[in-house]
C-alpha cells in the first residue's frame, strides 16, 4: 500500500530535446511548488535550443563552455538542458530540493556534455563567497510571491555581473495580486539596477546593454 501510495505521489516528466534525445524529470505530487515541472520551465528550456542560441561555428552552441546559474531550479529541468547544451551549469534552490536536483542530475548525467552540479541558494542571504558572476542567469516562474520579490533582487544585484544575460520566464497570471507583482518585479529591477536592459531581440522595447534581460511569456 506504501508502495502505491508514493508511486501516485512520484512521477516522470519527458522533456525531448530537437535532436530526439529526452531529459527525463522526476517530479513529486506533493512537496511544494519547486517539486514539479511548471510550463514556464519547459518554455525556457525549449527556448535554449532556439536560433537564438546558435554558436558563431556551425554546429555550435552559445551556451557551450558557458557559465549559467539557475535561480528557483526545483526540478533543474532548465538547467539540465543547458547543461546538455554545452555549459557548466550551477542548479541552485533551497536546501529541502537538493536530492530532487541530484537525482534529476543523476537521471540525465548520459546527455550531458558540459558539466551540472546543485548548490544550495537562499535568496536574499549573503552567498558572493560561493558563487562567482555568470554568463547567464536563468528562472522559470519565479516571479509570483510577493514576499519574495525583495530577497530575489537582492540575489540578482549579488550575483550578476556587467556581462551577466539574465534570462526571465514566467507565466503571465491575470487573477489576483499577480499582475501587480509582476509589474513591481519590473520596476524594482530597473530601479535598482538602471543599467539593466530588454533584450530587443525579444521583445521590441528598449535595447539591450551590457547586462540584458531577455523576459519570456509562457
Amino acid at each position: 500500500m506504501a508502495a502505491a501510495k508514493e508511486a501516485l505521489c512520484s512521477f516522470v516528466r519527458p522533456l525531448e530535446k530537437r535532436d530526439g534525445t529526452v531529459l527525463r524529470l522526476q517530479q513529486y505530487g506533493s512537496g511544494g511548488v519547486g517539486c514539479v515541472v511548471w510550463d514556464a520551465a519547459i518554455v525556457l528550456a525549449k527556448y535554449l535550443e532556439t536560433q537564438h542560441f546558435l554558436g558563431a561555428a556551425a554546429g555550435t552552441h552559445a551556451l557551450r563552455q558557458r557559465s549559467v546559474l539557475e535561480l528557483g531550479a526545483g526540478t533543474g529541468a532548465v538547467g539540465l538542458m543547458a547543461a546538455t547544451l554545452g555549459a557548466d551549469v550551477i542548479l541552485t534552490d533551497l536546501e529541502e530540493l537538493q536530492d530532487l536536483l541530484k537525482l534529476n542530475i543523476k537521471m540525465n548525467e548520459h546527455l550531458i556534455t558540459g558539466s551540472v552540479e546543485a548548490k544550495v541558494l537562499k535568496w536574499g542571504e549573503e552567498r558572493k563567497d560561493c558563487f562567482s558572476p555568470p554568463d547567464y542567469i536563468l528562472m522559470a516562474d519565479c516571479i509570483y510571491y510577493e514576499e519574495s520579490l525583495e530577497p530575489l533582487l537582492k540575489t540578482l544585484k549579488d550575483l550578476s555581473g556587467p556581462e551577466t544575460c539574465i534570462i526571465c520566464c514566467y507565466e503571465q497570471r491575470t487573477m489576483g495580486k499577480n499582475p501587480e507583482i509582476e509589474k513591481k518585479y519590473f520596476e524594482s529591477l530597473f530601479l535598482q539596477q538602471p543599467e539593466v536592459g530588454l533584450d530587443s531581440s525579444i521583445f521590441p522595447l528598449q535595447a539591450g546593454s551590457q547586462k540584458s534581460l531577455k523576459p519570456l511569456e509562457a
